[in-house]
């Protein structure tokens, strides 16, 4: 069994690759700290796999992608000390032996990289991944492999905290798909302006990138919140929850052969 850590600016995603079927089967999920104790980490995947009847044991190779700089000794040692396997942590030299590449390798995050070696290896194309995390980005990658360049948006959740965070009297709200797209009070306004403006947003940045490159290119959405926004499954070739975890997998399977 696999297993991929990808630590993000909001939350850790540790999940579970079964070689058998195929398949990623499992995923535990927490808050991502800068103070993170290896302690706290494992108490809590501990009981997660005491509850999920699997055993460190079960697993064979540990991949690590971090955009937290802060808390990758924690991880590693976790693996180590934990897991009793020492994990792959992908930095930009971890690009050297892979069919994609970008210019900058120590400047694009590693989840991004993710991202594009699994995208590239399912078309083996030119494409387009939007990424729907803590930010919002859309990497575009040519028919060689290579990263053009990256879009860098503030996230949806990102944008409600921050509207909440900087006015007086707007409340939190919950991240749904209102009835329409006109508010008929304060939440609904909201929920409106966010849901159907970043649904202006991604179709406005998609034509864009394709108006620029000159060809309309498959577009692979990821993320967490790529199934919320409406009416934009036509402009999504492929929605892969799992493409982050899965260029993991293939990152650190091809820099350990």
């Amino acid at each position: 069994m696999f297993l991929s850590i990808d630590a993000g600016n909001s939350n850790i995603v540790i999940s579970f690759y079964d070689a058998s079927s195929k398949a990623w089967t499992k995923e535990f999920r927490m808050d991502t700290k800068a103070n993170l104790s290896e302690l706290e980490l494992d108490q809590r995947f501990g009981l997660y796999l005491l509850e999920n009847d699997v055993t460190a044991e079960a697993i064979d190779m540990v991949g690590i992608s971090s955009v937290v700089p802060e808390i990758n000794r924690t991880l590693e040692s976790f693996s180590r000390n934990f897991l009793r396997k020492d994990a792959y942590l992908i930095t930009g030299r971890s690009y050297d032996r892979l069919p994609v590449r970008t210019e900058k390798p120590d400047e694009i995050g590693a989840d991004l990289m993710c991202n594009v070696m699994a995208a590239y290896t399912r078309y083996q194309s030119a494409c387009v991944v939007v990424d729907f995390g803590t930010a919002l980005t859309f990497t575009v990658i040519n028919a060689g492999g290579e990263v053009l360049g990256v879009n860098i948006v503030p996230g949806i959740k990102t944008a409600i905290k921050s509207l909440f965070a900087n006015t007086a009297k707007l409340p939190e709200v919950r991240l749904e798909v209102p009835p329409s797209a006109i508010g008929k009070d304060t939440i609904h306004s909201i929920q409106a302006g966010i849901i159907y403006g970043y649904v202006g947003l991604v179709n406005g940045m998609l034509d864009a990138i394709f108006e620029e490159v000159g060809e309309t290119l498959p577009v692979i959405a990821t993320g967490g919140l790529s199934h919320l926004l409406p009416r934009l499954e036509s402009r999504f070739d492929h929605i892969d929850r799992h493409l982050t975890v899965e260029g993991i997998r293939l990152i650190t399977e091809v820099n350990n052969t």
